[in-house]
């Protein structure tokens, strides 16, 4: 029986994985597409933005979210069950698409391919990496290494290490493909920077390919034929490097919780006020659902850090509570009371 084919997107928080893969689902080519989506915190936007997107290619009953925590910290509790079964289903998928969280490790959910029940049925077609353009333009994943040493010579015992870099780099390891999306949002040269950014990250030399919206034809991203589990050695995160060293791997790093809240009068102003909370707490991603009254349809709301998209997505359907539902995520030292006091004295 042939292997079914399955791609892992991954990507840092707010790449556009969720805009890629609606864009894909849209134009599968004739594919009938399984959907796994793994989200980092306990609203599953993502899942809701996708199965309202009416693609025949996968139906909401081909969609099943993962909310339990970090994919690659339950591969044996969530992940193997929900492939094991998508395998029994009668009509399978011609292909099956994994949505990891934007704190995912792809190694260790690469890994679980290898399994007795699953690697006689199912290879890793390939992994897909998501790249903010604008965001790496801006520095937000550089090292500034002149400062880094200046401040080491003043207290040799900071700890300089920055988690967010380590994972950025950990996804880039991993890939088959780099996708660097949102390049509408910077000029040539931006983009040639990015590139020797990207590059400079890692020692594997993936295909690499530009993106504006999350737009790359299905052609491109379903069919790499990698058989990327049979390839891990020269793929290891640097989690697996300190696990090998005998330190262990957590998501300490970060902090999730949702913000729910009322009505919002003036999205407009509620949003270029969010603007200022992101940017005080230091917020890494926030995304959700806001409640506009008088409005059918709710407002999709999508921040990276001061970078904020909003539309309105779909109506709101009979029988669902009306509501502002907001994921937020940063780092673990973030101030949740204080956000949480932030936030909803904007409404």
């Amino acid at each position: 029986m042939q292997k079914i084919p399955a791609t892992v997107i991954t990507g840092f928080l707010g790449a556009g994985k969720t805009t890629m893969i609606r864009n894909l689902l849209s134009n599968a080519g004739g594919r009938k597409i399984a959907l796994i989506i793994n989200e980092f915190g306990d609203l599953g936007v993502d899942g809701d933005v996708l199965k309202g997107c009416g693609a025949e290619a996968c139906t909401e009953d081909d969609i099943i979210e993962l909310t339990n925590g970090c994919i690659c910290c339950t591969v044996a509790d969530d992940f193997i069950p929900t492939m094991t079964r998508l395998l029994e289903r009668e009509n399978r998928p011609d292909h099956i698409v994994i949505e990891t969280s934007g704190l995912a490790l792809p190694q260790p959910l690469v890994a679980a391919f290898n399994w007795p029940d699953i690697r006689t049925q199912v290879t890793v077609d390939g992994v897909v990496t998501v790249v903010d353009s604008a965001a790496v333009a801006a520095g937000r994943f550089a090292d500034d290494h002149d400062k880094v040493d200046a401040a080491r010579v003043q207290d040799e015992s900071l700890d300089h290490e920055s988690p967010i870099e380590e994972l950025f780099e950990d996804q880039l390891t991993c890939a088959d493909l780099i996708v660097l999306n949102k390049t509408d949002l910077i000029d040539a040269a931006g983009l040639e920077s990015v590139k020797a950014e990207v590059a400079s990250r890692i020692a594997r030399k993936p295909a690499m390919i530009a993106a504006k919206n999350g737009d790359v034809p299905s052609a491109v991203l379903l069919g790499l034929g990698i058989g990327t589990e049979s390839d891990l050695e020269a793929r290891k995160s640097h989690h697996e490097m300190e696990h090998e060293s005998g330190e262990e791997h957590s998501h300490d790093e970060f902090d999730s919780f949702v913000v729910e809240l009322g009505p919002v009068a003036d999205p407009a102003g509620f949003v270029e006020k969010l603007r200022g909370v992101i940017a005080e707490h230091d917020i890494l991603r926030l995304k959700g659902f806001v409640d506009v009254p008088a409005k059918p349809m709710r407002l999709q709301i999508q921040a990276v850090g001061s970078r904020i998209d909003q539309y309105f997505d779909r109506a709101w359907t009979s029988g669902e509570s009306r509501a502002t539902r907001l994921v937020v995520i940063g780092l673990h030292d973030m101030d949740e009371a204080a956000v949480r006091d932030a936030i909803a004295a904007l409404a």
